[in-house]
């Protein structure tokens, strides 16, 4: 048995809607927990106890920061830590709230995606492959932002194939506004989840924030930006020689896609596959 000590703020947040909380953790770590004035009493296996402590000391570390932390991320990152005692609270949740600008919280959740958002960090060019719904682009453009916010580039490209499906842009009806408007909607998505729309506006006014179809780069070097590429699954072997050389000094370029998604045109490889061989 052993008492943890938590400051009120802390443990406020971490009874959550009808203890919720406290039944998730005790069921995980398989302990019991009784809360007494600003303390927790815990009682199970020695190294138990000793595995929730350091979750318990990590929150009320992060809650007396200020962090706003949904019961749903919160058991997504106990979950795992209690799978690997190496991790802790502060790798779910380090700086990527989205600053004083942003709307939004964003933390991964999963293990794939916090590796996903350290190999982003770290690298120049990082290769996103994975099934639809996996978070590939909402995190690499939560992480542009951030980058942006930190003045570590100067402005951020989304990028698209801007033919998919096996429709051709000449047949579709409008101007070449309307026509391609539809294929970059989930990135302008993305972005009005993360950011109040006045400053997306004024971003994209002047140049800060710019989405284009992938044709649109060729002939351009985009230094001190972070560019995402999404859906490369649908760029040609050319188009992602193409992309690939528009990279520029001080510049971290994403490229995301899923391989099972493939809409080229029978005959035609895929420059995300192909690459991936390499």
């Amino acid at each position: 048995m052993r008492k943890v000590l938590l400051s009120d703020r802390s443990l406020q947040l971490l009874f959550g809607p009808f203890d919720e909380n406290f039944r998730f953790l005790e069921n995980l770590f398989g302990v019991t927990i009784q809360a007494r004035d600003s303390s927790l009493i815990i009682d199970g296996e020695e190294k138990d106890i000793g595995a929730l402590e350091k979750i318990l000391v990590d929150f009320s570390s992060l809650a007396d920061k200020g962090h706003s932390i949904t019961n749903g991320d919160l058991k997504s990152a106990f979950k795992q830590i209690a799978e690997d005692t190496a991790l802790t609270l502060h790798d779910f949740f380090p700086k990527m709230q989205l600053l004083a600008t942003g709307k939004r919280q964003v933390t991964p959740k999963s293990l794939n995606q916090r590796r996903y958002i350290e190999a982003i960090k770290e690298n120049d060019i990082v290769f996103g492959i994975g099934p639809g719904g996996t978070g590939k682009t909402f995190l690499a453009v939560t992480l542009a932002l951030v980058s942006l916010f930190e003045k570590q580039i100067s402005r951020i490209v989304l990028t698209r194939p801007a033919v998919e499906a096996g429709e051709k842009l000449g047949f579709l009806p409008g101007d070449i506004e309307e026509k391609i408007n539809p294929y970059l909607r989930p990135l302008y998505d993305a972005l009005y989840f993360l950011l109040d729309s006045e400053i997306i506006h004024r971003y994209m006014e002047d140049g800060t924030i710019e989405i284009a179809p992938l044709a649109f780069m060729r002939g351009r070097t985009l230094s001190d930006s972070f560019i995402i590429l999404d859906e490369a699954q649908n760029t040609t072997s050319e188009q992602m020689k193409m992309f690939l050389t528009r990279i520029g000094m001080r510049s971290k370029a994403v490229i995301t896609g899923d391989v099972t998604q493939i809409d080229l045109p029978l005959g035609r490889n895929s420059g995300l596959i192909e690459e991936r061989k390499i």
